[in-house]
Parts: structure tokens; C-alpha cells; sequence
């Protein structure tokens, strides 16, 4: 199964989606803002990447929170904020393959949908 995580509004969930459509891929989307993502979720996705592939520092997210927080995070501390606040994950994250890419690029995409 084909999993692609993100939020509905973001314009790059929506290329990712887009993509996937037009080439007729089979994939279920889970809303993390809506739908939520449990901390086992995050730290499985976390033991895969690290937390400093996953976090956004660029996300508005990121930038609201408290600045201790942002200068001390580790890999627990970023857990738990990517837990309370899945914005914060760099998006889309898409499982396919029992394995875990990060953003989008169409040329990435197709290297990984061409078997």
C-alpha cells in the first residue's frame, strides 16, 4: 500500500497528488492536520530519517514556536512537537515500498514508480 501524508492546502501535497493521479497510482492520503499522526507514527518515521530530515525550519510552524524549544530540540523533544503539531513535517511524506520519501520531485517520483 501506497501512502501519501500531507495536508489537503499545501501546493506541494497537491503536485504530489496531481502526479500520482495522471499516472493512475494507487495510493490513500492521510490528512495529518485532520486525521492526525500518533507519536509511534512520528518516531518510526523518525528512526527512518531523524528528526532534522522531517522538521521543517522553514514552515511557519516552526517559526511560532518558543525559541528555547526551537534552540534545545532533540530527537524526543521533536517527537513530541511533530506529534502536537504535524505541520511542522516537511510534506508530502510518502510510504511506498515499506520505505519513506520526503517532499516531491516529479523525476524522484518516477525513479521510485518505475518497477
Amino acid at each position: 500500500m501506497t501512502t501519501l501524508y500531507g495536508i489537503k492546502n499545501c501546493d506541494t501535497v497537491k503536485k504530489a497528488r496531481t502526479w500520482l493521479d495522471n499516472r493512475n497510482i494507487c495510493y490513500q492520503f492521510h490528512d495529518v492536520r485532520g486525521d492526525g499522526l500518533s507519536r509511534e507514527q512520528v518516531q518510526q518515521w523518525t528512526q527512518q530519517l531523524g528528526w532534522q530530515t522531517l522538521v521543517n525550519k522553514r514552515s511557519t510552524t516552526w517559526k511560532q514556536l518558543d525559541q528555547g524549544l526551537r534552540d534545545t530540540m532533540d530527537t524526543d523533544t521533536a517527537i513530541d512537537a511533530m506529534t502536537q503539531h504535524p505541520t511542522l513535517i516537511k510534506r508530502p511524506v510518502l510510504e511506498h515500498n515499506q520505505q519513506l520519501h520526503v517532499g516531491f520531485k516529479a523525476d524522484q517520483y518516477q525513479l521510485l514508480f518505475t518497477d
